[in-house]
């Protein structure tokens, strides 16, 4: 199954419209922005990205982190409605956006639709309840499942994004999680392993001996089972482990960080397949 390639223009909205205070999460580290762009910012930005493109991937706008379509609808609409400009005129493709499961319904979705999305990615992390109470998640499994169905639904292209390695986790439930979100059939997936960030309640766990993260070989490992498991289904996985830029090395406490993850995971694959 393969997927065009694309030109991504990506905006970050550093914890925007998020309800919880996910164990892991801290936007600001990760992204190294504080506030979403305003519409002359994004302007800018996409009219120089724009300038480099090649004539060859499919154009996209991306807004990543928070948690799009729990925020104020007139935020949501002033950033839609500036890229969708650039849909207008020819000059960009598509629009994504990112949310939580429990942040979908039908009235969310046609202000989306209404300004050209196509794809919704669902920050899932995980489908073992345990494992999303523990990380403060705010949600349960069966919210990814209602929020799959409605987008499908909906006609929106579907990412899921999932975390393993949080607190919880064991072998088992990653691969149970890997099942369960390969049997929804996604358009596409992200793996993020878990990472301890600063400033984030998953360091305090750490720091208090309540939280082992997982060593990097022991990750790899149950990457590369998953990473299979979503080949079996045809589903391709775009992305695995965050991309490690200055600032999010400099805020990494501890955790199965590495630049070439993915290509670690895949040897193992090679390896098992013989």
């Amino acid at each position: 199954m393969g997927r065009k390639k694309h030109f991504i223009i990506p905006f970050f909205i550093p914890h925007s419209g998020c309800p919880h205070q996910c164990v892991f999460c801290n936007q600001k580290k990760i992204t190294g922005t504080s506030s979403p762009p305003s519409p002359a910012e994004m302007e800018e930005t996409i009219t120089q990205y724009l300038r480099t493109w090649k004539g060859q991937a499919v154009k996209e706008i991306a807004f990543y982190g928070g948690t799009f379509t729990a925020m104020d609808a007139d935020i949501q609409e002033k950033l839609l409605l500036t890229a969708y400009r650039f849909i207008q005129n020819g000059l960009v493709d598509e629009l994504r956006v990112s949310t939580r499961p429990d942040a979908v319904d039908d009235k969310k979705l046609d202000l989306l639709k209404r300004y050209g999305v196509t794809t919704v990615e669902l920050g899932v992390q995980s489908m073992d309840n345990a494992v999303l109470k523990k990380s403060g998640r705010g949600h349960a499994s069966e919210d990814t499942r209602t929020a799959v169905r409605l987008l499908r639904g909906n006609g929106f292209k579907i990412g899921v994004q999932i975390m393993p390695g949080l607190p919880g986790d064991t072998d088992e439930t990653i691969l149970y999680t890997a099942y369960k979100v390969a049997d929804m059939v996604p358009d596409f997936i992200r793996i993020y392993p878990a990472l301890v960030i600063k400033d984030t309640p998953l360091e305090r766990l750490y720091l208090k001996g309540l939280y082992k993260p997982w060593q990097l070989k022991d990750m790899i490992i149950i990457c590369s089972k998953i990473m299979t498991v979503f080949e079996k289904y045809r589903i391709p996985v775009v992305r695995v482990g965050l991309y490690v830029t200055e600032d999010l090395k400099q805020n990494i406490v501890a955790g199965p960080m590495h630049p070439s993850f993915r290509q670690l995971a895949e040897r193992i694959q090679t390896d098992v397949r013989g």
